[in-house]
């Protein structure tokens, strides 16, 4: 059933299932802490009401994105939580009360790209308390983002991704369904979020393009491909009427329900898809498809900005980095097959 576990032990939910959501606001080294000051008595204004204005901000004026809120908030919550330990309120926070942060995320065993994430929504949210003139002056200026060492992304090998595409059974409208996701996400390189966001009318099949928002709310149009267009024609005329129960979604991916798809469905369902691919489950990690439509592509010779474009980078530097995927690949082929590698 679309319900089952991914592996023994695993805990996760099943396909139809909505994410419950957790207790508390972050990080479990606050979840004992007192809770907020209600009133910032410098400015009359509440620390929660400023809190969520900055949140407010970010999505709709600078069209952050919902897992960036999330994020965020945790982080700016934390923050202010550290700082009620100390009786103190978030608009008279000074370099010292961030560093002091900082140094407790440390030793909390916090990654150094949360870490680095937390720091970037403070100066953020600093900047936006000056621009109001709510603050004089930032408690962040003094205090630098870590540079991170740069990790190559993961990705499968073309016979991996075959297998991968190959495994749902797709004689049964699941299947079918999953088939139809898995080559929309392998031809278009697509974030999941992306992908369960498709609706019907962002497809051309005509013209071979489908419509997506990425990050910042940036539209871009990326081809789907003869693989993926097929699959996608065959999954709507045999299989989504039966999956949509009737229902008018406008969202080309269903559940079982008739529900629309969610991130937390999708992988699910790849893990399981790769479990029955004989792809050790472990390895699929959240933007792997993506990783592997990109390097795949710089290793056949496809131009750096197109790939950029169909990824949505605004930066070619983010996309610079399948070109040392590539380069590292070369590497361990010549040292496997060179006389003298």
């Amino acid at each position: 059933a679309d319900g089952a576990d991914v592996g023994p032990g695993s805990g996760r939910r099943g396909e139809d299932e909505q994410p419950g959501g957790r207790g508390g606001r972050g990080a479990g080294a606050f979840l004992n802490a007192p809770p907020w000051p209600t009133q910032d008595h410098s400015t009359g204004v509440g620390m929660d009401a400023l809190i969520r204005e900055y949140l407010d901000y970010i999505v709709v004026e600078k069209g952050l994105s919902r897992n960036t809120h999330i994020s965020y908030s945790r982080d700016l919550s934390c923050f202010s939580d550290f700082l009620a330990r100390s009786g103190l309120e978030i608009t008279g926070a000074r370099s010292r009360d961030v560093t002091g942060f900082m140094k407790e995320l440390r030793e909390r065993g916090q990654s150094a790209r949360s870490y680095t994430r937390a720091l970037i929504a403070l100066r953020g949210f600093y900047r936006y308390l000056l621009s109001r003139k709510v603050i004089e002056e930032s408690p962040c200026s003094g205090v630098d983002v870590p540079r991170l060492g740069t990790s190559l992304p993961e990705f499968l090998t073309v016979e991996e991704v075959d297998s991968l595409l190959e495994a749902p059974a797709v004689k049964t409208p699941r299947g079918m369904r999953d088939r139809a996701m898995l080559e929309v996400l392998y031809a278009t390189g697509m974030r999941v979020t992306e992908l369960v966001s498709v609706k019907l009318n962002d497809l051309n099949l005509q013209a071979g393009f489908v419509t997506t928002l990425g990050k910042g709310s940036k539209e871009r149009i990326v081809p789907l491909g003869e693989s993926s267009m097929r699959w996608v024609r065959r999954y709507m005329e045999e299989s989504r009427p039966g999956i949509s129960r009737k229902v008018q979604s406008p969202y080309l991916f269903l559940t079982n329900r008739g529900t629309r798809m969610t991130r937390q469905n999708f992988w699910v369902i790849i893990k399981r898809t790769a479990l029955a691919a004989g792809i050790d489950a472990d390895r699929i990690k959240p933007h792997i498809i993506r990783h592997s439509f990109a390097t795949h592509l710089l290793e056949r010779g496809a131009d750096l900005r197109h790939v950029q474009a169909m990824l949505g980078h605004a930066d070619i530097s983010s996309t610079q980095i399948y070109t040392h995927v590539t380069k590292e690949r070369l590497k361990k082929l010549h040292r496997k097959s060179h006389p003298r590698g």
